[in-house]
């Protein structure tokens, strides 16, 4: 009788999660994928698919990580719109551990590499950064309502210009800038924006 495969499924999920987000979706072969796992090749078939689905498997982690982090911001009924809006970006890329923020983000980097031509994946990936906007109007059209975001700019491009600034300031993260200066350009953007 064979032994039941044993190991811890988040640990997993979160050590692939992380190589894909670091090297992307094509730099992480599979072998690179057992590595940082610790599973072998038997089990990762077997437990979670090939690499596309177990690539799938882990947005849908992140997905979950984000949606913690939306809970605590954007969700945060006792934080104002402006307040909790800056309360994500603080969370997500401002006050993450430098190892993370160095990372960038899983979706954005997914969405520069090559998975852009595959269209599951590009489509998964889109669905994710469509939570994040979402939740994102939602505060900003609050804002809007209570008269707090400048004249002539509808929730929409508000919230658009927010999405810009937050996705490039990723991008400057992986490349190096530190915490500070990322908190700056955020502050300016949200600054820009607020009435």
């Amino acid at each position: 009788m064979a032994r039941p495969v044993e190991f811890d499924e988040q640990k997993v999920l979160t050590s692939a999660m992380e190589q894909f987000w670091k090297e992307g979706y094509e730099a992480s072969s599979v072998q690179k994928l057992l590595d940082c796992t610790g599973i072998n090749r038997g089990t990762l078939y077997n437990s979670f698919g090939d690499k596309e689905t177990f690539f799938l498997r882990c947005v849908a982690h992140y997905d979950t990580l984000t949606a913690e982090q939306l809970d605590l911001t954007l969700g945060n009924e006792a934080l104002k719109a402006w307040d909790a809006i800056v309360a994500y970006f603080d969370a997500t890329l401002v006050d993450v551990s430098g190892k993370h923020r160095g990372m960038g983000c899983l979706l954005v980097n997914s969405l520069c590499e090559s998975v852009n031509y595959d269209k599951t994946i590009k489509k998964a990936v889109r669905n994710s950064q469509a939570v994040v906007r979402k939740a994102l109007l939602t505060r900003v059209k609050q804002a809007h309502k209570e008269g707090k975001v400048k004249k002539g700019l509808s929730a929409e491009f508000a919230t658009d210009s927010l999405l810009n600034t937050l996705y490039g300031a990723r991008v400057n993260a992986r490349d190096g800038k530190n915490a500070k200066q990322l908190k700056e350009l955020l502050d300016f953007s949200v600054a820009s924006l607020k009435k």
